[in-house]
């Protein structure tokens, strides 16, 4: 481990979950149902941490007492077990060191909440409509393998299977973490169906990955607020209800705008707008922030910015290039089936890579 530091650390959050424990045990802290779910938050953020540290402590000591036989021992077969068995705490203790590295490193608050996916058809006319159809079920797809839930918010179908918008939610434990690298430019290179002479076309659709908020994480005051409810119209224009159900909220200052129109309650749709709304507005105020930022410091990764080319779909070469990484994969079928960890496990271990370099 390196220096003093890292070990100190790794002591008072040993310390901190001791402690908690032990607050948990106390009566008086029992019988106080808000405080007992705020402190076991902390404990279980803390648990596998610490039982690593606990892991590496036990191999250390281990290392030193092996050393000291292979030291103080004259016998030749007890310092050939002695020096094997060193070789192998040594290569623990290594392992145990890298992992310790990482979950020291700085945590995103919003790795384990919801999200709120944005897909919008670019340029490409129908064709990237499909396209942005193809990626709403990629998404589906994969949220369904993780047992993850999904929620479309607001969408605007085309009539051959596209989206000219799709906003759905994602409901399941670090779906923001597994998704956040997905913001950005996304171009698919293929022959539409559309097309007579055999030619490839170039269309593109935007995607945006934002953590669901919690109402106390966003302030909006109501009177910063505009409120329409209108009709809600049905999937290839069928279905349109007769009761007023769909709405519209728009935030005065921002400009932005958030529609639900998927529930048949006024009720549901009004607080899922808002859930949007709330999202946005965080996103912009993040967005903010990292333009501040960006004169000093860039990712590697990636800002996640819409207008940034994060991967190309190139269906005649059955091939799918994350350009952020350099990673290819040559089975583009499967990807679009939902199959995206090579790509997901590539992007978090480049940021985990930076997040050290900068540490």
């Amino acid at each position: 481990m390196d220096g003093h530091t890292v070990l100190d650390r790794l002591q008072a959050l040993k310390g901190r979950f001791t402690e908690i424990e032990e607050m948990l045990a106390r009566t008086e802290i029992a019988t106080d149902h808000e405080r007992v779910q705020v402190l076991a938050k902390e404990l279980a953020t803390l648990e596998s941490t610490v039982a690593l540290f606990d892991q590496y402590s036990a191999v250390s000591q281990q290392l030193d007492e092996t050393t000291t036989i292979l030291h103080e021992s004259h016998e030749a077969d007890i310092k050939a077990m002695a020096q094997e068995e060193m070789e192998s705490l040594e290569e623990r203790k290594e392992n145990l060191e890298e992992q310790l590295r990482l979950a020291l490193l700085p945590k995103d608050h919003n790795d384990d909440k919801d999200v709120i996916v944005e897909i919008r058809a670019g340029t490409g006319g129908e064709e990237a409509a499909l396209f942005a159809g193809d990626l709403y079920r990629m998404y589906a797809r994969y949220a369904l393998v993780k047992g993850w839930d999904v929620d479309v918010i607001d969408s605007s179908p085309t009539g051959i299977g596209g989206f000219k918008e799709v906003v759905f939610e994602v409901k399941g434990k670090g779906a923001f973490s597994r998704l956040k690298h997905e913001s950005g430019g996304h171009r698919v290179q293929r022959v539409p169906t559309t097309e007579t002479q055999g030619r490839i076309h170039t269309s593109a659709a935007t995607v945006a990955v934002l953590p669901a908020v919690e109402e106390v994480e966003v302030d909006v005051d109501p009177n910063d607020l505009r409120i329409d409810i209108f009709h809600a119209g049905g999937h290839g224009g069928q279905n349109v209800q007769k009761v007023a159900t769909a709405v519209r909220i728009v935030h005065i200052p921002t400009g932005l705008v958030a529609i639900c129109q998927d529930e048949r309650s006024q009720l549901k749709n009004k607080q899922r707008a808002m859930g949007v709304l709330r999202a946005r507005i965080l996103a912009q105020e993040i967005n903010r922030q990292h333009e501040e930022m960006a004169a000093t410091r860039k990712s590697q990764v990636g800002t996640g910015d819409r207008s940034e080319k994060v991967r190309t779909y190139n269906f005649p070469q059955n091939r799918v290039t994350d350009h952020r990484i350099g990673m290819t994969s040559h089975n583009l079928e499967r990807i679009l089936l939902g199959e995206l960890d090579e790509f997901i496990d590539g992007l978090t271990t480049q940021e985990q890579a930076r997040l050290l370099e900068e540490g």
